[in-house]
């Protein structure tokens, strides 16, 4: 368990699989810029009775508020390289955003994986348009690299994808800084 002042990353148990798949599934809280494909709750149940959906590939935590309420997920999962990360989130419910949950879950995970694991290099995929992933990348620390010309398929369109990145070196620097 990992917490935070806002919120607690933790694994998924296997009393929360039931909300957590009517969660995951609900696709009107999914928004503009999460994909609309869905596992159905038979193979969720199955992958969690196999891995907990954890991996060496992927982790997923729950994001839970200081009420013990699941509110998101993060996960980070295999990139290009051995040496690289990506971290990605979803906020279920959509009144939620702009409180810091995701802010805090990311920090609290890029903390995380730099102080557990050789990891040199996260990154975050983001739409263009989505403003709010691209000012929880800036507020964590990330670079933006640049753009990824239609590299996913979201929502039935081909769709360009922002590239922003954090290194090592770079979050020492950040973790040396006094807390404001």
């Amino acid at each position: 368990m990992i917490k935070g002042q806002l919120c607690t990353l933790r694994h998924l148990t296997s009393a929360d699989l039931n909300q957590f798949i009517a969660l995951s599934n609900d696709l009107p809280s999914r928004g503009d810029y999460y994909s609309t494909l869905f596992k159905s709750p038979e193979a969720m149940r199955r992958d969690f009775m196999q891995t907990g959906f954890v991996t060496e590939d992927s982790e997923m935590f729950v994001i839970e508020d200081s009420f013990h309420h699941v509110v998101g997920h993060i996960t980070h999962f295999k990139s290009r390289t051995p040496l690289c990360r990506e971290i990605g989130y979803r906020l279920f419910e959509p009144g939620l955003a702009g409180r810091g949950y995701v802010s805090e879950a990311t920090r609290l995970l890029v903390n995380y994986l730099f102080m557990a694991h050789q990891y040199h290099r996260l990154e975050l995929l983001m739409d263009p348009l989505n403003i709010g992933s691209e000012r929880i990348a800036q507020k964590c620390g990330f670079t933006e690299e640049g753009t990824l010309r239609q590299a996913f398929f979201v929502n039935g369109a081909i769709r360009d994808t922002k590239m922003y990145s954090l290194l090592r070196p770079e979050w020492e620097a950040l973790s040396a800084l006094p807390a404001a």
